[in-house]
């Protein structure tokens, strides 16, 4: 009977094998960890305390659009980018701010001004090749506006987008 001596551990397949796996999962948490506390999350609105606080005066805005019986058709021209808007109501201020506003990523929100021409119409130049869906807001005033309108659209697109006060009347 021959005696064959057992190889070392550390000349085996498995228990490399398992500390490879171990070492694997330590380096990768590890590494989403790292990345999880050094970049920021573009999502979030770093005063979004403020932002909450700051939504009564917004409502305050669309409020007095509605009470002003305020509405608005926008169409953005697909060939040439030309922003048309018909406003209607009581009020027709020389120039209008849109807003354009990319749901998700704030550093592609756009601010266009709006000439007037006549009997509430507006007219201004659009961004060349405007894709995907944006939240737009219209208001008269580029610091603290009176009133706002509010709508959605997604372009390219030959529609008219209605914006409105965006609230129900309550009384």
């Amino acid at each position: 009977m021959t005696m064959t001596t057992p190889t070392p551990w550390y000349k085996q397949f498995w228990p490399w094998f398992l500390l490879g796996l171990l070492f694997t999962s330590i380096f990768g948490s590890s590494t989403l960890a790292v990345m999880a506390v050094r970049t920021a999350d573009g999502l979030v609105q770093q005063d979004y305390y403020e932002h909450g606080r700051a939504i009564n005066m917004v409502l305050a805005k669309q409020q007095r659009a509605h009470e002003l019986d305020l509405a608005a058709e926008l169409r953005i021209d697909p060939m040439t980018s030309d922003i048309i808007v018909q406003l209607q109501g009581e009020e027709r201020p020389e120039r209008l701010y849109l807003k354009l506003i990319f749901p998700t990523v704030g550093g592609r929100d756009q601010d266009i001004v709006l000439e007037h021409v006549r009997d509430g119409r507006y007219l201004g130049q659009a961004p060349d090749n405007l894709r995907y869906r944006w939240y737009l807001q219209l208001h008269p005033s580029e610091v603290e506006p009176a009133w706002r309108l509010v709508g959605e659209g997604s372009f390219p697109s030959e529609d008219e987008f209605d914006l409105t006060p965006g609230i129900v009347d309550r009384g």
